[in-house]
């Protein structure tokens, strides 16, 4: 099997593209620290109008804020440096008191929009986000909510100056991250005729 890197742009997809992906497969995100952590909200607008990406709650209670660019040019691009928006949005959720206001506020948002991928138990939006959280803390054995808010920041390249910005956050007891995500283009070999014809020699 011949593998082929390539790159989100090569490939035509685009940030919702990627944000899509996380959504659909948090794990790729979660290492040791976080061996766990469950969607709760997408594009939630905050109080300055912003979107956050996808917002999760990990296995500690605390809400963890992931921010995502295609490349490093989507990076260079913005305005408002890449990390410095993504600290704006984790102190918009350091307000978030209790799973009541996440459940009214990002929860029951993300469930209406995603209400296919819940099975049809006749149980409201509201139930079923509930259930769902009351679920995950019940099995991590969660006792505080949200005392500390974590950031991820997901490109498939960083520019030089979020690395060094993120490395001095951290430094400075900033729990902020950058995960990249290299994608590779998988080239299945040729199955000739004769192999067709005979399943013993495939």
């Amino acid at each position: 099997v011949q593998l082929e890197q390539t790159t989100f742009a090569e490939l035509g997809l685009k940030e919702n593209d990627v944000e899509e992906l996380l959504r659909k497969n948090v794990e790729l995100l979660c290492d040791e620290e976080d061996d766990s952590m469950l969607i709760v909200g997408q594009q939630v607008k905050n109080a300055a109008s912003g979107r956050l990406d996808l917002t999760a709650i990990n296995k500690e209670g605390d809400l963890v804020l992931i921010e995502i660019k295609r490349d490093k040019k989507d990076i260079e691009k913005r305005k408002e440096a890449f990390e410095i928006q993504a600290i704006r949005y984790a102190a918009s959720c350091a307000t978030i008191n209790s799973t009541g206001e996440l459940i009214q506020d990002f929860f029951i948002p993300y469930v209406e929009k995603h209400r296919e991928e819940y099975p049809q138990t006749g149980l409201t939006t509201e139930e079923i986000a509930k259930r769902k959280l009351d679920e995950f803390i019940q099995i991590n054995g969660i006792t505080a909510f949200n005392a500390h808010q974590k950031i991820i920041l997901v490109a498939s390249e960083f520019d030089a100056q979020t690395l060094s910005a993120v490395a001095w956050l951290n430094s400075n007891q900033v729990d902020i991250s950058c995960y990249q995500i290299c994608l590779f283009k998988l080239r299945l070999p040729s199955v000739s005729n004769a192999s067709l014809q005979n399943p013993d020699r495939a």
